[in-house]
């Protein structure tokens, strides 16, 4: 079941990518924009290049588990559209998380501690 809207034709990526911040670590690239809705919504892009449809399918299983169990600990209101780098491939889901947490922070998309 699933507990969160996604991003998923490319007109909506795009929209992203042309009028989103973006912030990168080692494995991750993060775009966010404004969706004046009251909720996210969130899309994962893998590249061919990161390898096979099988490491690409895990990349986005961890991605998807990573934002899932941290979404009530972020704001409403953005489109998300993470990607994943090549030196993300073969990464275990502590890392990816860790990664995915970073990078909500730098783009303070964490709730406050105080709401």
């Amino acid at each position: 079941m699933k507990h969160y809207c996604s991003i998923r034709n490319t007109r909506e990526f795009s929209a992203v990518y042309r009028g989103g911040k973006s912030k990168a670590n080692k494995y991750l690239v993060m775009y966010y924009k404004e969706n004046h809705l009251d909720y996210n919504r969130f899309g994962i892009s893998v590249s061919k290049k990161v390898g096979n449809s099988v490491v690409r399918h895990r990349m986005t299983r961890l991605l998807r588990e990573s934002y899932r169990l941290n979404q009530p600990k972020l704001k409403k209101g953005y489109d998300i559209v993470v990607i994943v780098r090549v030196l993300g491939k073969g990464k275990n889901y502590s890392e990816i998380e860790s990664a995915f947490l970073h990078l909500i922070d730098l783009h303070h998309l964490r709730k406050d501690d105080l709401n």
